[in-house]
């Protein structure tokens, strides 16, 4: 209990002291995991509405790999992109090795199966016959799809929240392909792993505790929209 107290303590002193460290890693964590985010909802959105929607050979077993893929370890995903990205794989000579980009990278791989699959399942949710609906009341296709994206809109808003808080809280892949290098890749998952290495116990939690604060507050903005009805 006390070392808890110790750690909200510390944790108030370096966010009301303005720690330059602490709002470069706090920022650092949010913008890569935000950009990983939301590249997955581009490119997993249609993807899990074209699994849905769409009927050809192997659809199943593709959506048998997507769910695997869900349940797929970070560290594993960091050190595919890892031997990519290394001096001696096909695109060593980028330099993007120990980079934010490679770290974005690497939770985009993470978030686009979540983002797919739970988009899928919206998706599948919605009445088969409500496209073919919207198409005879005169809806084009871009409208078509804005309306069936508005009834799957919880499912999707879901979707988000998961592959955002799959990528804020992972470890492994971060550290992989970012190097936790200090003012440079550290975000706060990397960050506790250091700091508890070396004992700084009361600093490491103070590093999880706004961490959750921090997810709680981007998942709480999302869950209220995706709450919200219309007047």
């Amino acid at each position: 209990m006390n070392d808890l107290t110790t750690a909200l303590g510390e944790a108030w002193r370096l966010l009301l002291s303005g720690d330059a460290e602490i709002w470069e890693i706090i920022l650092r964590t949010l913008a890569i995991s935000l950009c990983a985010t939301a590249l997955a909802m581009i490119l997993g959105v249609p993807l899990g509405y074209g699994l849905a929607r769409g009927r050809f050979p192997g659809r199943t077993l593709v959506l048998g790999m997507v769910n695997t893929a869900m349940g797929m370890p970070p560290v594993v995903v960091g050190l595919v992109v890892w031997l990519f990205f290394t001096r001696s794989g096909p695109f060593g000579g980028s330099g993007l090795l120990y980079t934010p980009q490679a770290m974005v990278l690497a939770q985009f791989l993470i978030a686009t199966p979540l983002v797919i699959g739970f988009s899928a399942a919206s998706i599948q949710s919605l009445p088969p016959a409500l496209p073919d609906l919207l198409t005879s009341l005169g809806a084009g296709r871009w409208r078509r799809l804005w309306l069936l994206s508005r009834e799957a809109r919880l499912g999707l808003l879901a979707a988000v929240m998961a592959g955002f808080g799959a990528v804020i809280s992972e470890v492994g892949a971060s550290m992989t392909v970012g190097g936790n290098l200090r003012g440079s890749t550290r975000v706060l998952t990397t960050a506790i792993v250091t700091v508890t290495g070396r004992g700084e116990m009361a600093t490491a939690i103070a590093y999880g505790l706004i961490l959750l604060v921090l997810a709680f507050a981007v998942t709480l903005i999302l869950t209220f929209v995706q709450q919200r009805r219309d007047a």
